[in-house]
């Protein structure tokens, strides 16, 4: 089936919810991803930094550049002049180092924090714990060019559909907690609620999913 079939289909089952389609990329040639743009997306994603960089110097420059995976400090600098959206900020010196190389480019840089949700220990992200601390530490009321719209997560890689559920529910209660908190500073803003891949999308949505992130359903299998 065609990228265009596969995003047609996808997006008459996701119609009744608002949320952003990302359409994860990675490994995908930029023919592939031009079939996705001619099809309406211009929301992608790639969890590597070099591929990123290389796709969006190709690709038309109304695309919009979201880094899902896991970000190494010492590789920020190299997106920060066009990434549209880090999604997976997992700790406050990734943080810092963000806010350092958007205060170069003069460039105000939006984020998700990664929260850990899933049983398998491989996969990065916060503690409930860990993310109250960033969220009210004296580093981000300071920060002038970060802004944390939201939260991230990814469940457990499992076939228990009920197991993915109890994840993605922990993580929304997380998300409306910090949302209603008062005491946060002005660059917080809870908006934005990034959970839901190929595999567990349906039940992200009914979680309160408003970013979806689909590669397989979109592409097909990866290389």
């Amino acid at each position: 089936m065609s990228v265009a079939k596969n995003l047609e289909k996808l997006q008459r089952s996701i119609a009744s919810y608002p949320c952003l389609l990302v359409a994860v990329s990675k490994t995908k040639p930029v023919e592939v991803l031009m079939e996705a743009y001619e099809a309406g997306v211009r929301d992608f994603g790639e969890n590597k930094v070099q591929e990123m960089v290389d796709k969006h110097e190709q690709m038309p420059k109304d695309c919009k550049w979201h880094m899902i995976g896991h970000l190494q400090r010492n590789k920020v600098k190299y997106i920060i002049p066009f990434v549209h959206l880090i999604h997976a900020v997992d700790s406050a010196r990734l943080l810092k180092e963000i806010e350092k190389q958007a205060e170069k480019e003069d460039r105000i840089v939006d984020c998700l924090l990664q929260i850990h949700i899933a049983e398998e220990q491989s996969k990065f992200g916060l503690s409930e714990e860990e993310l109250f601390e960033i969220l009210y530490s004296e580093m981000l009321a300071k920060a002038k060019y970060v802004q944390i719209k939201g939260l991230m997560g990814m469940a457990t890689f499992t076939e228990d559909k009920q197991q993915v559920r109890r994840e993605f529910k922990h993580l929304r209660q997380i998300f409306d907690k910090a949302k209603v908190d008062a005491h946060l500073p002005k660059n917080v803003n809870m908006q934005k609620l990034s959970i839901g891949m190929s595999g567990d999308y349906q039940i992200a949505l009914e979680e309160g999913s408003t970013i979806l992130r689909i590669g397989t359903t979109i592409f097909g299998s990866r290389n």
